[in-house]
């Protein structure tokens, strides 16, 4: 504890300093991350191997080139992100002008997840820097490798005053904890969530939450057989690509009308055969579950009987290679834990409606999820769909794609979590929007004070029914208030 106390109060005297605050400071950092993405992406790659069984590519497209693109965007845009933005002010108050300054907040706790080691580490890292603040990274213990690669690489690279990393498991997290922060980021599962919250109302810390949930997609039927073909294909790629199903924002379960489950399966085999192989022991290109204990947890979700009655593809597992195959199940029990809890793995539920329309009911009777993703060339479901759900993130006619797009936030709503990140909402995350407001001593308003009277009534009645365009009527007003002050 006095170690983690020391570290703090490092970063604190280093946040307090003032250096973080100018733009040569936080454009460093960002070009050094860029840095170290280039000069150490075999070991990064390796790292993801070991603990999560990544492919290269894979690697690179969901932690390496997410990263990258961050950081880019954000050396180019710091400064544009950290000017004063001006802020229209009342006539009433002429002369006078108005900003908003964007201070950072301090200093950051950054808790990471082990599913996107480096992405979901570094990532808000960027965001935390841009905005001028100070950082503390606590890597996921359940990623060794990973955790061990930023805690032995970091400071090489970036201010090591300034930005710390701080590895361990339950323990230091506890710790961690106890202690005072500015900020507190935190992605991962709802019930460490409430811990965060919890610790974090002593200090009155403000939290952002990047949790999870499920998150269902909706296939309308789709009569051109090409487009059927990529919206299968997609659905795919978004529930085993990204890490084999252990992402928040991959697709949890289907809702699909009962006469085309048929269809939608036969597809779904196809791609899932091209895309990974049919052998669980020659299985490619799929990230293994992280951990023992993980793989129980899904393992189990199998194990109900009612539940592995309605499996019509896959179930099969390695223990040994902690690997499942990709599992479809048609319509298992809605009480069962598979359609309460969230999967975070291989297995896919179909659930068949008498209408698609059914969906949103089915939707909205559950949590709010962080992404939900409709298939659909219906403008009319769009709109339903846009209008009487719920989600951190809505995309039609695609998967996962949102998390790319640095131009829209990521984040959740309700039991998914709340706070966004992202782009310039990354920087804006890990800011205070300060409000400014310079006055002038030449005209004083005498109106504004007592004592009262009904002069004073029609007086401040005007000023808070006044508009920008409204200038000549104002100083037509006043002129008539002031003429019937005098006769009164």
């Amino acid at each position: 504890m006095d170690r983690v106390e020391e570290m703090l109060g490092e970063v604190r005297t280093t946040f307090r300093g003032g250096r973080t605050r100018g733009v040569e400071w936080r454009k460093a950092q960002l070009q050094a991350l860029l840095n170290l993405l280039a000069e150490n992406e075999d070991k990064i790659f390796e790292a993801l191997r070991q603990d999560l069984g990544k492919h290269p590519v894979e690697a690179y497209r969901d932690e390496v080139g997410v990263v990258k693109k961050s950081a880019t965007n954000a050396f180019r845009c710091v400064e544009k992100w950290m000017a004063p933005q001006k802020g229209r002010i009342p006539l009433v108050f002429f002369p006078a002008r108005g900003a908003v300054v964007s201070e950072p907040l301090g200093v950051v706790l950054i808790f990471a997840s082990w599913n996107f080691p480096i992405s979901l580490a570094l990532d808000p890292v960027i965001g935390a820097i841009s905005a001028g603040n100070t950082v503390v990274l606590k890597p996921s213990d359940l990623a060794p490798k990973c955790s061990s690669f930023l805690a032995n690489t970091i400071p090489l690279y970036l201010d090591p005053e300034a930005i710390k990393v701080v590895e361990g498991g339950k323990d230091i997290s506890e710790q961690l904890l106890q202690l005072k922060w500015d900020k507190i980021f935190f992605t991962g599962g709802p019930q460490v969530a409430r811990l965060i919250m919890s610790a974090a109302a002593k200090h009155l810390t403000p939290v952002t939450l990047e949790l999870g949930g499920k998150c269902p997609t909706i296939l309308d039927t789709l009569s051109n057989s090409s487009d059927l073909q990529v919206a299968v294909k997609r659905i795919v790629g978004g529930k085993w690509g990204p890490c084999n199903g252990q992402a928040c924002i991959g697709i949890d379960y289907v809702l699909v009308e009962t006469q085309f489950a048929s269809v939608l399966i036969k597809l779904l085999k196809k791609f899932i055969k091209r895309f990974y192989g049919e052998n669980l022991k020659t299985l490619e290109n799929l990230a293994r579950i992280v951990n023992k204990h993980h793989f129980k947890r899904v393992h189990n979700l199998l194990k109900d009987p009612n539940v592995a009655a309605s499996v019509v593809y896959g179930g099969s597992v390695d223990e040994e290679n902690m690997v499942i195959e990709p599992t479809i199940l048609l319509n298992p029990p809605l009480d069962a834990e598979i359609m309460i809890e969230e999967i975070f793995g291989p297995l896919l539920p179909i659930i068949t409606l008498n209408n698609i329309e059914e969906s949103i009911q089915f939707i909205n009777s559950r949590p709010k999820p962080l992404a939900i993703y409709a298939f659909t060339k219906n403008d009319s479901l769009k709109e339903k769909i846009l209008q009487e759900t719920s989600s951190g993130s809505l995309t039609f006619n695609d998967a996962m794609v949102q998390f790319l797009a640095d131009t829209l936030p990521f984040g959740g709503v309700g039991q998914s979590g709340f706070g966004r990140y992202h782009g310039k909402f990354s920087f804006d995350t890990f800011s205070h929007e300060k409000a400014v407001l310079h006055r002038s001593f030449l005209i004083e308003l005498e109106p504004r004070y007592p004592p009262w009277n009904d002069f004073k009534m029609d007086f401040v009645r005007l000023a808070y029914d006044f508009d920008y365009v409204g200038l000549v009527l104002l100083l037509l007003g006043l002129r008539g208030l002031f003429r019937r002050n005098r006769r009164q």
